[in-house]
């Protein structure tokens, strides 16, 4: 027995070190550098293909060989046939290669302000760089005007300028540092570095209009030794005696800078309103004195109010007729005073300093003004001037984030108002109103540029009345603030810089770049018309969080830190404004998902506020022009839209306008273009002309156009296009015929370019593809653009996604009770809600891929009821799951067959939980079956699937993110409609003790007598397991503003009720209607609809769809300037 008992010791000490032995080799062979695990069946696969390519090789080797060898050759072909068929062979899809941004997106040039390496002299450079008005000046004007500049030293705390000395001259520091400070003010106001300026335009605008003033409250000096290089404002008098045409350009850019600049940025950022203006006039008219209507005007200037005495007229009596709306203001009827009009007449001439009389024949109308009548309103583009005769215009403008308008200024007798819109070329910035009966001459914006034409300096008066109706605060500011450009590639601030202004963007785009620890660069986002730049770190003082370079050239507004902070002492509303745009950025950082599993923003995506898209062709087969007018058409259901191409700009601007000669002209009108139109589309030529590099140069997106029926192809603009940085984000945009096949080989038009952003199918109305000449075209879309756009169109989806108004269907997990997403659909359609983007989690994203493929409810609802998952024979040995899967795989793939995402008709994603990386997986690309039967994979009952790009395993995309709605958003999705069918919390299931006996629950629900008991199945656990981990991300979800939450009413349904599809389906579309309970589709309806803020005749603000007429075309049909 001991013998025995020894033997049994003696084998299990023999076992045990085997099996650590074993053991310890495993763990050795695991830390080696991981191997991707294939099965026998991709060997045999491998290899077997391995050998068809040395047949196939020998086979083509045999081609040029003499007819002997022709019968070797067919034995071969036949051998290689059999082959394939033994081996089964499938064509092989081709993957998308990932490919990363090039380096023009992500990085800045390196190269600054370059003063060393150029042909101009560094004081040219500095005074050229700064002074927006000189930039702007020919080559030889501006040399001759830098010829005055002298140089000045300065010694640490020595003044430049004081209260008192007269105000007639730029400042440029060449080196050291100044100060600029206000009288009666603490702290600094603005730093001036090298390179920097001190000047105000409206100063300069005094010197020329012979009004020079001194300075009054701004002073500056020497924060050390410095030297300054000082141009007199007298050398532009010279220049404009030489040559008088550039007069009216300065006094322009001076206006626009004023109005853009000076006024815009303290209005719309800081909410600021009447104090940018002085409420009162220093002109003096003799019309007081005659009162020839019958008023007599009194102004106290010290109470800062009107008061009206009124006397009975005997001269003009009003008609009861004129009571409607149309007859508020008219011209005056009947014959005017020709005392009166003789003597208004003088007095306009008085007031703009026109010499000859004659101009004013036929271009001054005389109009009466009923009390409460809107004269101009906020906004409009068809300005005109008014001199009041008698009574008084009220001028307003509406309060930023409020309904009610605040009064700036009351237009006196012998005053002018509407001058600033009519020199500038740009929208009203206040509604002129007036508020009891008043009559006054008009000059329309046409009939003054007549007059500017013959008359010139008739500017010089015009721009006089602007400048002193602006209060002495908007003159300091002139001083402090600065308007500055920024080139292309060229880098505003990069990561880690000291905080010290904050910046707005006038025109053009900027993007944000932020460097990791471990060096890689990622986008964070982009910034274009009205955002502001570095906000929150200026106003926390912390260092630069990015770096933000210049997409395309780009203009803004710098608003130093002590000019802020002095503007918040003297005006604390300031404060509670930016609170609020501090509150904005906080609340949107808040809104993204942070932590281990969040989804990383979107960085292909356009981001919304596009200003400029420029649109180029693959090839010359593409109908490039009714594309863009179909496109116009659908844009102008969302904003004004402008389309320009080199015939239009040839047209409006003249022969010569693309010549580098009228740059400046150029690019001036292309940037009020954009201030004016929502959208601006450049349609480029066929070849690389100057029109073609400049629409380039101005778009803030790229849409490559192509015909998704031919063959994949590179284009000649496009090849040229990759030779050069484009910093614009491109977008690959397929073209389909409505009776033609679906998307295909979308992988194969991506692969061909170096990087796309996205790319977009578009089914096309047989209009598009029609071959007419441009008159035919006319007439055609003449009738179009009497209709409104269709929503449901693809043109629509493009619209939107271009303005960043997307909406996106997201439907998430919950097994059976996913058939109800296709009853919502159903309800969705008819409520006429479109869907840009499809996105979901396990059913969800199986319901989604039908969707995205198919567009119609009705063929959703059949195919997924086709599909029925065969598992009863598909029992497996249970040690990772119970069912091997193969079954399941071979329903799903029967579904969707060989699709690729990519060639879906929307863009589509789903979300699988990455269990060997412990990751959340978006899947935006690649096979759309196996995907989506990795996204509805359940532990336990399938086993994960291995992604066939890295070999990583993927299960149910409910166990990390059921509701994906923040996916959607980060995509660039405007409005986010989830649907939620998952598991609810039950409170009323049984208490069992502490074990549970299956026998014993089989005999409750078998036994008809016993009493049931509530207790979850083992798909019920595991769902609710999944749901577990989603709950956070759920609420934060249904809490956002974005989201439009909808949660079915189908709780009743379990997971694995898949036999239940009617009912579900049934039950769910009856549900969705506008007397719901659970949600109102009508609502949501008017919560995405666009619509078109406008002032309403008594001022209040109204809302309304905005309808287009054919007048918006604007290529083939009407040019309106």
């Amino acid at each position: 027995g001991i013998i025995i008992g020894a033997g049994v010791v003696i084998v299990l000490i023999a076992a045990l070190i085997f099996f650590v032995m074993r053991r310890m080799q495993l763990q050795l062979e695991a830390q080696e550098a991981p191997k991707y695990r294939f099965r026998k069946r991709d060997k045999v696969l491998f290899y077997g293909r391995k050998i068809m390519r040395k047949v196939s090789q020998s086979t083509s080797s045999l081609v040029g060989s003499t007819s002997s060898s022709r019968p070797r050759l067919k034995k071969k072909q036949k051998m290689l046939n059999i082959a394939k068929k033994i081996l089964r062979f499938k064509k092989e899809v081709p993957t998308l290669q990932m490919k990363e941004p090039p380096p023009s997106v992500l990085e800045a040039d390196l190269t600054e302000f370059d003063v060393a390496n150029s042909h101009l002299p560094s004081e040219v450079l500095y005074m050229l760089k700064n002074v927006r008005v000189l930039g702007h000046f020919e080559k030889p004007l501006f040399l001759e005007l830098c010829k005055h500049m002298v140089f000045l030293q300065f010694q640490q705390g020595e003044y430049v300028f004081r209260p008192g000395q007269p105000d007639s001259s730029i400042y440029v520091v060449q080196d050291g540092k100044l100060e600029l400070c206000l009288t009666g003010q603490d702290g600094v106001v603005k730093e001036v570095y090298p390179g920097d300026s001190v000047h105000s335009l409206l100063s300069i605008l005094d010197v020329i209009t012979g009004h020079q003033r001194p300075y009054k409250t701004v002073s500056a000096r020497a924060a050390e030794v410095s030297t300054v290089l000082r141009l007199p404002v007298d050398a532009f008098l010279s220049i404009f005696e030489k040559y008088p045409e550039s007069l009216v350009r300065v006094v322009q850019i001076i206006m626009v800078r004023l109005q853009r600049v000076t006024v815009l940025a303290l209005h719309n950022y800081l909410g600021l309103t009447n104090e940018l203006f002085s409420h009162v006039s220093e002109h003096t008219s003799t019309l007081n004195a005659h009162s020839p209507f019958g008023f007599t005007l009194k102004y106290d200037p010290h109470k800062k109010k009107v008061t009206v005495d009124e006397v009975p007229s005997s001269v003009y009596l009003y008609p009861e007729e004129e009571s409607g709306m149309e007859n508020i203001f008219s011209p005056f009827q009947g014959r005017p005073n020709a005392t009166l009009f003789e003597e208004a007449q003088k007095e306009i001439l008085k007031l703009m300093k026109i010499e000859d009389p004659a101009l004013l024949n036929g271009r001054v109308t005389f109009h009466h003004a009923k009390a409460g009548s809107v004269l101009a309103r906020q906004g409009d583009q068809d300005v005109s001037l008014h001199f009041v005769l008698s009574g008084c215009l009220h001028v307003y403008q509406k309060m930023i984030d409020k309904q009610e308008a605040v009064c700036l200024f009351v237009t006196q007798l012998g005053e002018m108002v509407g001058q600033l819109a009519v020199l500038t070329g740009e929208p009203l910035i206040f509604t002129i109103k007036a508020e009891r009966d008043c009559t006054y001459l008009k000059i329309s914006k046409s009939n003054f540029y007549e007059i500017m034409r013959e008359q010139p300096s008739v500017v010089l008066s015009a721009a006089h009345t602007v400048a002193i109706r602006m209060s002495p605060f908007v003159r300091q500011m002139d001083f402090a603030i600065d308007w500055m450009a920024v080139e292309a590639g060229r880098a505003l601030y990069r990561q880690d810089d000291q905080s010290d202004c904050t910046y707005i963007v006038l025109n053009g785009r900027l993007r944000s770049v932020i460097q990791k620890v471990n060096g890689k660069k990622e986008l964070v986002g982009e910034y274009g018309r009205g955002d502001l730049i570095g906000v929150v770190e200026a106003l926390t003082r912390q260092p630069r969080a990015t770096t933000v370079h210049a997409v395309r050239d780009t203009e803004l507004v710098k608003l130093p830190e002590g000019t802020l902070n002095n503007i918040k002492r003297r005006y604390p509303q300031v404060v509670t404004r930016l609170i609020h745009l501090l509150g904005q950025k906080i609340l949107g950082n808040l809104q993204q998902p942070r932590g281990p599993f969040s989804s990383t923003p979107d960085v292909t995506n356009p981001a919304s506020n596009l200003s400029t898209v420029a649109v180029l062709p693959v090839c010359d087969e593409v109908p490039i022009s009714a594309f863009n007018l179909e496109l116009s058409h659908a844009l102008s259901a969302i904003g004004p839209t402008l389309l320009l191409t080199s015939d239009i700009i040839r047209e409006r601007l003249g022969a010569s306008a693309l010549d580098i000669i009228h740059e400046y002209r150029l690019s001036g009108w292309l940037a009020q273009q954009e201030d004016i139109n929502r959208i601006v589309l450049y349609q480029t030529d066929s070849s690389m002309t100057p029109w073609t590099q400049r629409c380039i140069r101005q778009a803030d997106c790229i849409l490559i156009v192509g015909l998704g029926d031919q063959e994949p192809a590179l284009g000649e603009l496009e090849q040229m296009l990759e030779n050069t940085a484009v910093r614009a984000l491109k977008q690959l945009v397929l073209l389909h015929r409505e009776d033609g096949p679906g998307p295909s080989r979308t992988v194969e038009w991506l692969n061909m370019r170096s990087w796309c952003s996205g790319h977009l199918h578009l089914k096309c109305p047989r209009r598009v593809f029609s071959r007419r000449s441009p008159s035919k075209l006319r007439e055609v879309y003449e009738k179009v653009f009497e209709k409104i756009a269709d929503r449901h169109s693809d043109f629509s989806r493009l619209a939107r996604v271009l303005t960043g108004n997307s909406i996106a269907l997201v439907l998430g997990g919950g097994g059976a009770r996913g058939c109800s997403h296709v009853g919502v659909i159903k309800a969705m359609e008819e409520a006429g809600i479109p869907i840009d983007i499809v996105g979901g989690t396990s059913i969800g994203s199986f319901i989604g891929a039908l969707y995205a493929e198919e567009r119609s409810a009705v063929r959703v609802k059949q195919r997924a009821m086709n599909s029925v998952f065969k598992t009863v024979l598909d029992l497996t040995y249970p040690i990772t799951s119970m069912f091997s899967g193969s079954a399941f795989n071979t329903s799903i793939s029967k579904v969707f067959e060989d699709k690729q995402i990519e060639d879906l008709w929307l863009p589509y994603f789903n979300v699988t939980t990455d269990i060997t990386a412990s990751a959340m997986r978006v899947h935006k690309d690649g096979s759309l079956w196996r995907y989506v039967r990795a996204s509805m994979t359940l532990s336990g009952y399938l086993p994960p699937l291995c992604d066939p790009k890295d070999g990583n395993l993927l299960m149910d995309g409910g166990y990390i993110n059921n509701l994906p709605a923040d996916i959607a958003r980060n995509m660039g999705t405007k409005t986010v409609i989830a649907i939620d069918v998952g598991s609810q919390d039950e409170t009323d299931l049984c208490n069992y003790g502490d074990s549970l006996s299956g026998w014993w629950l089989l005999w409750k629900r078998i036994n008809p007598w016993a009493e049931k008991v509530k207790v979850p199945d083992m798909a019920e656990i595991q769902s609710r397991l999944a749901y577990v981990s989603c709950v956070r991300q759920l609420e934060l979800v249904k809490k956002s503003a974005y989201c439009e939450y909808i949660r079915p009413p189908i709780d009743r349904f379990k997971t694995m009720d898949f036999g239940k599809f009617d009912e579900i389906y049934v039950r769910t579309k009856s549900c969705t209607c506008p007397s719901a309970d659970f949600t109102d589709l009508a609502e949501i309806v008017s919560r995405i609809e666009p619509v078109q803020s406008y002032l309403g005749a008594d001022g209040q603000l109204l809302k309304r769809k905005k309808k287009y007429s054919f007048a918006n075309l604007p290529h083939y049909i009407y040019l309106k300037i």
